[in-house]
């Protein structure tokens, strides 16, 4: 059996400078000297004590240090790389962004103005651009038709986002019946459309240009605006959720 060793042989009052570690070890935050004193009241002068443990972890993987009014055992600087770590900041879409996500999903491949035909009221810029940042969802090519609107469809990263294998896992009408998200009764003939995310594009597609790659959303989406007061009002909205996604 290996001999213990005593870390505070001949480091003054042993018993102490235990306590000390002890109290300073469990604490959640920095403890004060008074209060370091109420625990020990039989220690005439606390700085003495606090002094020789500080030397004593001054070498090791944390330190003691006097912090603001109170000590606190901390990571020793050389040494606080190997307990970083990266976060993922997690943001809330707005209800705009997720029903403009939802249709896409279900929809694919759909232009904006097949998203706004859907939801009832213009898509604005932004939310799509908070969806092409999040890797959700892709410009897939032009539709063959009279200004060659962008089309949009999920990615990769969407399916793993949303723990799927396949696109074709979404949830369909009875599923979404089965779990209370449908209210009421869904009118005659109403059908939740069957999702696919092939790469190939469809008979009504062109592919991409090579400038379409690097433009931004603007830019795909600057043919497809409606400058009736209607539909402006109906963007402001949009811009409005847009930006709440921005700030979440």
């Amino acid at each position: 059996m290996a001999e213990p060793v005593h870390l505070f042989a001949g480091s003054g009052d042993a018993a102490t400078l235990r306590a000390l570690e002890a109290i300073l070890f469990a604490a959640s935050a920095p403890v004060s000297e008074a209060a370091l004193l109420e625990r020990l009241p039989t220690v005439a002068d606390m700085r003495v004590p606090l002094r020789q443990l500080q030397t004593i972890y001054a070498n090791r993987g944390v330190n003691l240090v006097e912090v603001a009014d109170g000590w606190a055992f901390r990571t020793a600087p050389d040494l606080a790389h190997l307990l970083s770590a990266e976060r993922t900041a997690e943001r809330r879409l707005s209800r705009a962004a997720m029903e403009t996500l939802a249709i896409i999903a279900y929809h694919q491949p759909v232009t904006r103005a097949e998203i706004e035909e859907v939801r009832g009221v213009a898509v604005a810029k932004g939310t799509l651009d908070i969806l092409l940042e999040s890797g959700w969802v892709k410009m897939r090519g032009r539709r063959r038709v009279p200004g060659r609107p962008v089309t949009f469809g999920t990615t990769p990263g969407f399916l793993e986002s949303f723990s799927l294998a396949a696109i074709g896992d979404l949830p369909g009408l009875d599923d979404l019946a089965g779990a209370g998200l449908l209210e009421g009764t869904p009118p005659a003939g109403f059908t939740v459309p069957s999702p696919r995310d092939d790469a190939r594009l469809d008979a009504d597609e062109d592919p991409l240009d090579e400038d379409d790659l690097g433009m931004s959303t603007e830019d795909a989406l600057g043919s497809l605006q409606d400058d009736s007061p209607q539909t402006l009002r109906a963007d402001e909205a949009s811009q409005d959720e847009a930006k709440r996604d921005h700030e979440a």
